[in-house]
């Protein structure tokens, strides 16, 4: 080659990045014919591949012929460079690979109020493995009505919620999660606490105090209110088990959340074989979001658990 190269080499493509590769496994072996069985390809399309590297770095890079292989000065040069170049793409490689093992960032949370008492325990699970992956990711979990809940995750304030389902809003994605089935309570110290069922006619029981939500639920579900006499109201379940607890109301909440008084002795079940309702809990996301690979780890943790 008789001159160098007159500009600049103007980018590294991946095609150089292969021409530089095979350079390096000419000089580590020690000349084109020993490279032929670590590289896979002959002689002749060693020396053409060489030569295309030449061309395009503008620089004679080693001596070839009967007197042996030898590298340049310059090749000396150009080969401790792709060393560096090379080793720093391995770098970038393994660094990129290891954010979807180690991720990080942050996660945020919105949640129906008392879903830490399902026996099923998905979402604690799913959390558990999401930091298992990333041990800096950031969790943070919002307690709110469901309504609220949709909304933040609609504003993108959320990256995800937990809701009953009622009807899907758009805009919104729901994955099934639990089947939550909801019994009518009463507390000890209620009128009907001591009645046994079979003799618990249903006007009485439709006569009595109750409590209405202010929340969303299902058409099927509002006509177990319309029985009721719903004289007060919650916009939560807690809300209800306060009132419920005062011996005053009874009301619906999940058999889950009321198992800890039940085994206590404060609440009791009216007509559980009757007066239930089910309802579908779900993960709600935002259709068309960005990606987001700490979001989609936790949804496939969530879907494994």
């Amino acid at each position: 080659m008789s001159s160098r190269r007159p500009d600049p080499l103007a980018q590294v493509s991946d095609f150089e990045i292969r021409l530089l590769k095979l350079f390096r496994s000419v000089v580590e072996c020690g000349g084109f014919s020993a490279a032929e069985s670590a590289l896979g390809i002959g002689r002749s399309a060693i020396s053409q591949q060489m030569s295309d590297l030449e061309q395009r770095l503008g620089l004679r890079l080693c001596q070839r012929g009967r007197a042996g292989f030898a590298l340049t000065e310059e090749g000396r040069e150009v080969y401790q460079s792709t060393l560096q170049l090379l080793a720093a793409l391995e770098s970038f490689r393994t660094e990129v690979n290891g954010l979807h093992r180690h991720l990080r960032g942050e996660l945020n949370i919105g949640l129906t109020d008392n879903l830490v008492t399902i026996s099923h325990m998905r979402i604690t699970h799913a959390l558990a493995r999401l930091k298992v992956q990333g041990p800096d990711v950031r969790i943070h979990i919002r307690m709110t009505p469901p309504s609220e809940v949709e909304q933040g995750v609609l504003d993108g304030r959320l990256h995800i919620g937990v809701v009953p389902q009622v009807s899907a809003l758009s805009g919104l994605e729901y994955q099934p999660l639990y089947d939550e089935r909801s019994l009518l309570y009463c507390a000890v110290g209620h009128p009907l606490f001591y009645v046994d069922d079979q003799q618990l006619e249903d006007q009485r029981l439709n006569t009595q105090e109750a409590i209405a939500p202010t929340f969303r639920v299902p058409p099927e579900v509002q006509s177990h209110y319309q029985a009721l006499n719903c004289t007060a109201s919650a916009s939560d379940r807690e809300g209800m088990a306060f009132l419920i607890l005062t011996g005053r109301y009874i009301g619906y909440l999940p058999d889950h959340y009321a198992q800890a008084w039940v085994q206590q002795g404060r609440l009791r079940a009216l007509k559980p074989d009757s007066r239930f309702y089910d309802i579908n809990l779900a993960a709600v996301t935002r259709k068309g979001r960005r990606a987001h690979l700490v979001l989609e780890s936790f949804l496939e943790a969530l879907a494994s658990s």
